[in-house]
């Protein structure tokens, strides 16, 4: 990566914004360093929080299923980004959704956060609080909200 090249940082998870996000930035910044970024977030297992000590294990086999999925989305994420002839980064962690998406920008020095916009149902943004909403509020780079 060049020091002077724009770092934009595309939130990806499974959602068709999230993906329209990713074409998003391809287009409207082919000469970026663009970084597809996926967070594992446990709080989308339907054991939830407190399940994960029901049985031994849980959680580790949880987490390497979430990763396989993982893997194979963002290798999705590098396929759309070959269609643009562009190579791009792609990563995982795990963590909270928002907060691990403004922790990654600003550990690696982005320049803009393109984010795909409500992708959860209503009432799960009412108890989550929605991504792209909370990215937008406490960002202290430019947030691009694709709708």
């Amino acid at each position: 990566m060049t020091d002077n090249r724009t770092r934009v940082l595309v939130p990806v998870n499974y959602s068709e914004l999230s993906e329209k996000a990713l074409r998003t930035a391809l287009e409207l910044h082919p000469d970026a360093d663009l970084t597809a970024l996926h967070v594992i977030d446990f709080r989308t297992s339907d054991l939830g929080p407190g399940g994960w000590g029901s049985a031994p294990g849980a959680f580790d086999e949880w987490l390497e299923d979430a990763r396989e999925h993982a893997e194979k989305l963002l290798a999705d994420a590098e396929e759309v980004a070959a269609e643009y002839d562009a190579e791009i980064e792609t990563d995982e962690v795990v963590g909270e959704d928002a907060s691990s998406i403004l922790e990654y920008a600003e550990e690696g020095d982005f320049d803009l956060i393109v984010i795909g916009g409500h992708s959860r149902s209503l009432p799960a943004r009412i108890l989550l609080g929605g991504v792209s909403e909370t990215v937008v509020r406490r960002a202290r780079i430019p947030v691009l909200v694709v709708r």
